[in-house]
Order: structure tokens, then C-alpha cells, then sequence
């Protein structure tokens, strides 16, 4: 009877036909509890701006907004020594990569250490997009984590 059904856990390729119901329910309810405690790895990540020269002015804001925000603008703090921008983010989720934007008084402004560029593909990425020679292009973080 339980031989008819596709005895898959979700997300996985494991497939228990012990043949006996209560062996199949054990081995299932054992991967599960396995998958939901599995932890996420995170990672922290320091963003950095600083204006192109000493000519440009003070900007009054500096923010990231991305994928690991919900692309909602996060302020950075500005050392005046140095006019540099900085903002640490923690518990950003590892292993996948994530899109985000440097805004400069609530535009978009270019960020020379991202790991690559990407061709914006919802309306959130859409709105904070830089325009480039080969099209709108919005920036990517590589969180690959050990």
C-alpha cells in the first residue's frame, strides 16, 4: 500500500522502501529534524565608500541596500580623518550570493570593491541600478563561507 507513493524528502534525493511503514516514518522523521536544525552559515562584511577627491562635497547620506537588507537602506558612518564611509554588517547568510547598491544621497553611486556586476532582475534592484556601458547593472557580494 505505502509502496505506491513516492516516499522523497522534500529537497533531497533520499528514498526510503524498507517496506515496512513504521521503518519508512522513522527514517523520514529523522532526516527532517536533521534538515531544520541545520544552521545557515553567516558571515560579516565591511562596506567601504569614499569620495572620488577632495573636490567632491560632503554627501549628507551614505547607505547599502540589498538582498541581505530586503533592500532597505542601511546608514554607513563617515571618519573624517580619512572621508572615508564605513559600515560592518553581521549575520549576513553565507553560501549564496547577494545583489545590493551603494546610495550616495539616495542615488546610486559605484562601489569599486564589489565581487562583480549583475543585470538587475526585480523592481527593488531596478530602482537603485547604475547605468554602464554594457547596460543597468546593480553589484554582487560572494558569500561562499566554509
Amino acid at each position: 500500500m505505502f509502496n505506491d507513493y513516492d516516499n522523497t524528502i522534500e529537497g533531497s534525493s533520499l528514498r526510503y522502501d524498507s517496506g515496512s511503514p513504521a521503518l519508512d516514518f522513522a527514517a523520514y522523521a529523522g532526516a527532517l529534524h536533521k534538515k531544520k536544525t541545520e544552521r545557515i552559515p553567516r558571515f560579516s562584511r565591511v562596506f567601504r565608500w569614499q569620495p572620488s577627491g577632495p573636490e567632491v562635497p560632503i554627501p549628507d547620506s551614505v547607505q547599502v541596500a540589498g538582498s541581505f537588507t530586503e533592500w532597505q537602506g542601511v546608514a554607513m558612518t563617515r571618519e573624517a580623518v580619512t572621508n572615508t564611509w564605513q559600515l560592518t554588517l553581521h549575520d549576513i547568510p553565507g553560501n549564496q550570493t547577494h545583489r545590493y547598491m551603494l546610495l550616495v544621497n539616495e542615488e546610486p553611486a559605484y562601489d569599486k570593491h564589489c565581487d562583480g556586476l549583475a543585470v538587475p532582475e526585480c523592481f527593488e534592484e531596478r530602482q537603485y541600478q547604475i547605468v554602464t556601458q554594457r547596460g543597468p547593472r546593480i553589484f554582487l557580494l560572494f558569500s561562499q563561507t566554509k
